[in-house]
């Protein structure tokens, strides 16, 4: 009888194991890993897709903001073939990051762009709207959070704290506007599209409120306010633009507004049952606009938002 010794029996062994493994397994279906849908569901209804289109608006923002912020150019470098023809942003620039904040930044601007990418495989993308993301335009909004003008005026570019502060104003508005839109639409594949959204728009905002959190009583130079402070001047500004209550919450709260009314600290916004607030593209216009009017322009957004939905509010003014 043969002996196997040395390399011999390794390879034995190995081709015991695996064979083992197959033997186990054999007894059981293949598996599969693709959810199972209806047999008649309906992937994309009709009126999905202006519901799905119009958080395209807020993907476009974000996309240029954090690319540009990390890497000095935007979707005309980096994906053209997505900005349909739309203008390019007006004032985006690098800014002076740290090497930390750089390299969040910079997944952050390429997790937007794979956003506009699967909106335009499941219902399709209309041209970038023009933007307005000069540090002019993000000081005429600190001002405003504050009640008087800031000096000198707020740059979002200056550095690593400044730029997450004004992604503070950002991403929040899209994550709420999300969950706003979840009952409202029905195809099983734009109820996986707006959740995947959802899920990192949500991590976004956890990454910049746990940032700011961790810097809460730091004082922002040049300014005689915390970090805190400007997170509540910021939330403040926003419920008042969209003019339907709390919605919104800065990264210290009081006791009332806390997680079952037992906690100061608010890393993570959300209401008396602990859920993610919602808001209504009516109030999100209001707010990335900065005029609490649906149906005038400004801020973010000189000439409008795009989309049908965003349009219809303008053809109205």
């Amino acid at each position: 009888m043969a002996v196997l010794s040395g390399p011999l029996i390794s390879s034995f062994f190995v081709f015991m194991i695996l064979m083992s493994n197959n033997l186990m397994y054999s007894g059981f279906s293949q598996p599969t890993c693709k959810p199972a849908y209806p047999k008649d569901a309906i992937p994309v209804y009709k009126e999905d897709v202006d519901m799905m289109q119009f958080p395209e608006n807020l993907e476009f923002l974000e996309a240029e903001f954090f690319l540009w912020a990390a890497l000095g150019h935007g979707l005309d470098r980096v994906a053209p073939y997505l900005v349909m023809g739309g203008p390019p942003p007006i004032g985006a620039q690098k800014a002076n990051l740290d090497a930390l904040t750089e390299k969040i930044i910079t997944e952050f601007a390429y997790q937007e762009v794979g956003h506009l990418r699967a909106l335009k495989s499941v219902v399709g993308l209309f041209p970038r709207p023009l933007l307005d993301l000069s540090a002019k335009n993000f000081a005429k909004l600190f001002d405003e959070a504050f009640g008087y003008k800031l000096v000198p005026p707020f740059d979002p570019y200056r550095d690593s704290l400044s730029y997450m502060l004004a992604s503070y104003v950002i991403p929040y508005v899209g994550l709420v506007g999300y969950v706003g839109t979840n009952p409202t639409i029905n195809g099983y594949l734009t109820k996986r599209l707006l959740a995947g959204l959802l899920g990192v728009e949500s991590g976004q905002d956890a990454v910049i409120r746990t940032y700011l959190y961790e810097r809460a009583e730091e004082v922002v130079h040049p300014y005689n306010h915390t970090v805190a402070e400007f997170t509540i001047r910021i939330s403040e500004l926003r419920n008042r633009l969209g003019m339907c209550g709390i919605k919104d919450e800065g990264i210290i709260v009081p006791l009332e507004l806390g997680a079952e009314n037992r906690t100061t600290s608010n890393v993570l916004s959300a209401n008396y049952y602990s859920l993610s607030y919602r808001r209504t593209p009516a109030e999100i216009l209001r707010i990335v606009y900065g005029t609490g009017n649906e149906h005038v322009p400004g801020g973010f957004y000189p000439r409008g938002g795009n989309g049908r939905i965003a349009k219809s509010f303008l053809n109205k003014s």
